[in-house]
């Protein structure tokens, strides 16, 4: 029997010369998978099994851990450009030799420098709250991530209320239900991310953020763009910018909404993923 339910998928690994990649799939294990890429701190259980679920529903669904990260071994990379081509060495380790992306933030960043590398191995790209190289405000990231981790100290909250919704009466029903859904998954739950491997990751988001700006229209696979209007850690401008630069984009933003839009709008954002991989 297929398994469509992500709370349920087992913890697994693969290994890449020294180090372990740690992984889940779930769905029917047939023709091109729909490879997830993470969120800054990200691990496997930061993903909306609500997005994973719907996803999974009609095709083959993988999610891993950076190296350094979760369940993963080794160290994590100092650049965007570097976890990139370990995402690759992972998903060479599967055999596989072309893949759907559903990337979000840092994981949209990730895919865009995967498609550098190694274009072909792309069939079709969701960027999801996320901007180009050199994007506006993105070096700005870790100052708001701090801001925010200190704010969500003092509230008692989970910081994602702040960086992921809106602060509207909508915005902060979704964050809560965001958050219950999180925790779902009782047993075999990975490990969280350590401090030290998180400032990493923010000093790589912030060198991408003040890099050179990349030649998008090397990107020629069918893509889709999905923020809120309203994402404070990767502005919203940004979304438009992937949109004029890449050709033949497609553009939905969805209103009162902030980063984590996809998640916030999981019902309408998995309908319309599901309509643009299929």
């Amino acid at each position: 029997m297929v398994n469509t339910q992500y709370i349920k998928a087992p913890n697994l690994s693969v290994q890449v010369g020294e180090e372990t990649y740690a992984y889940r799939e779930l769905g029917k294990r047939d023709g091109i998978p729909v490879v997830f890429f993470v969120h800054l701190a990200g691990t496997l259980d930061n993903w909306d099994p609500r997005v994973i679920d719907g996803i999974a529903k009609k095709r083959w669904v993988i999610t891993f851990d950076n190296l350094g990260i979760g369940l993963s071994s080794g160290k994590v990379p100092e650049s965007i450009h570097q976890m990139a081509a370990d995402a690759l060495h992972f998903v060479h380790a599967l055999g596989i030799d072309k893949m759907d992306v559903l990337s979000f933030s840092m994981g949209g960043m990730i895919a865009q420098e995967l498609m550098t590398i190694e274009p072909n191995i792309v069939n079709r790209l969701i960027l999801a709250g996320t901007g180009p190289r050199g994007g506006s405000g993105i070096e700005n990231v870790t100052k708001l991530s701090d801001r925010d981790t200190v704010r969500a100290l003092l509230t008692l909250k989970d910081v994602k209320t702040y960086l992921f919704f809106t602060r509207t009466k909508n915005g902060k029903q979704k964050a809560k239900e965001f958050l219950l859904r999180l925790k779902e998954r009782q047993e075999d739950r990975d490990k969280s991310i350590s401090l030290k491997a998180y400032r990493i990751q923010l000093k790589a988001i912030t060198k991408w953020g003040l890099a050179e700006s990349a030649d998008l229209s090397k990107i020629n696979v069918p893509t889709l763009i999905v923020n809120g209007d309203d994402d404070r850690m990767v502005p919203t401008i940004n979304s438009y910018n992937l949109n004029k630069r890449i050709s033949g984009s497609q553009i939905i933003i969805y209103n009162d909404a902030g980063h984590g839009g996809i998640f916030q709008n999981h019902e309408a954002f998995v309908k319309t993923a599901l309509e643009f991989l299929l």
